[in-house]
């Protein structure tokens, strides 16, 4: 009677708790399937058809391996519609993105197949939200500290960007999603540095996001901003309007200044 009440115990425990599981990861497994058949279609050119990449006979590369490079590289990649590129070159830029959400997330199951990497974030990973308005305040100065030391020298001290060695640039990143920021941290995409939670904890990445988020926020305290792209621009501005204006009025009052038509008179 007790070996019986023990079957008939673990019997109802699996029934209860084993179907959910089952079902997860049968779920998981039909997305990755649906990933791998995108994927053979819009990315395997470049990428290879299992993510190993590609090389030209020279040895150039066509599309660099993908394996271990985590769904977040992929989500940011595919979802700010960097991915698929028409052509290799030394940026991709942002532009519409040609896969839905459902799409862009079996992409993302399927490179994450393909080795351990890092995970697409959640909202808890880089929102401020739950915090409060003096923790917020904290936050956003450390966000500004650590963006000030690490990513001004390309994304100037504005998030307005910048031009980059061998046809690249910093792109702006004023505005863009918080998400998409904490993924191109965590996943250094292009000639971006990779921040990993060794090198940027977590709460830093929420950190930075905080602080761009508080420069939507910010008057422009000197008026006329040009784009927040710093001295070089303003110093230009003021040499080809500012002076350029004065001498372009200097020269209208010379021409304008009444002269007499008398002739000399020797004496």
């Amino acid at each position: 009677m007790v070996l019986l009440f023990g079957l008939i115990l673990t019997g109802s425990l699996y029934a209860a708790f084993s179907p959910a599981s089952a079902q997860q990861a049968q779920t998981s497994a039909d997305e990755v399937a649906k990933g791998r058949q995108l994927f053979l279609v819009g990315c395997a050119f470049c990428h290879g058809q299992n993510g190993e990449g590609v090389l030209t006979e020279d040895g150039n590369q066509i599309g660099p391996s993908l394996v271990g490079v985590g769904a977040a590289a992929v989500d940011f990649q595919v979802g700010t519609g960097r991915m698929p590129m028409a052509q290799p070159g030394a940026q991709a830029p942002r532009k519409e993105v040609a896969y839905s959400d459902d799409e862009v997330a079996a992409l993302a199951a399927y490179v994450a197949s393909l080795g351990p990497g890092p995970s697409i974030p959640t909202e808890q990973d880089y929102s401020t939200q739950g915090l409060s308005a003096d923790e917020r305040e904290a936050a956003i100065v450390r966000g500004g500290q650590i963006f000030l030391t690490n990513c001004t020298a390309c994304h100037n001290f504005e998030g307005a960007g910048g031009a980059m060695p061998r046809g690249g640039y910093a792109p702006k990143i004023r505005g863009v999603e918080p998400k998409y920021i904490y993924e191109a941290m965590l996943t250094g995409p292009q000639a971006m540095d990779t921040f990993s939670n060794g090198n940027l904890s977590p709460e830093e990445k929420r950190d930075v996001i905080a602080y761009l988020g508080s420069l939507n926020e910010a008057p422009g305290y000197g008026g006329f901003g040009l784009g927040g792209m710093g001295p070089v621009s303003e110093g230009l501005f003021a040499w080809l309007v500012g002076l350029g204006s004065l001498v372009g009025f200097a020269v209208w009052i010379a021409a304008h200044t009444t002269r007499s038509n008398k002739e000399k008179v020797e004496a």
